[in-house]
């Protein structure tokens, strides 16, 4: 079943992806990881408004 608004959270997971570093997983830790998608989340959507 399709979830309703699905497209809602592939485009945003497609926005942050345009980000190169996190097309891939390079980092150790975890923290590290979260903070780089808080970061690219931030600027994606301070890039759209």
């Amino acid at each position: 079943v399709v979830i309703r608004r699905r497209w809602v959270v592939e485009r945003t997971f497609a926005w942050i992806m345009k980000c190169r570093r996190l097309v891939r997983d390079y980092e150790q830790l975890t923290r590290v990881a979260e903070a780089l998608i808080t970061v690219a989340a931030i600027v994606t959507l301070v890039r759209r408004r």
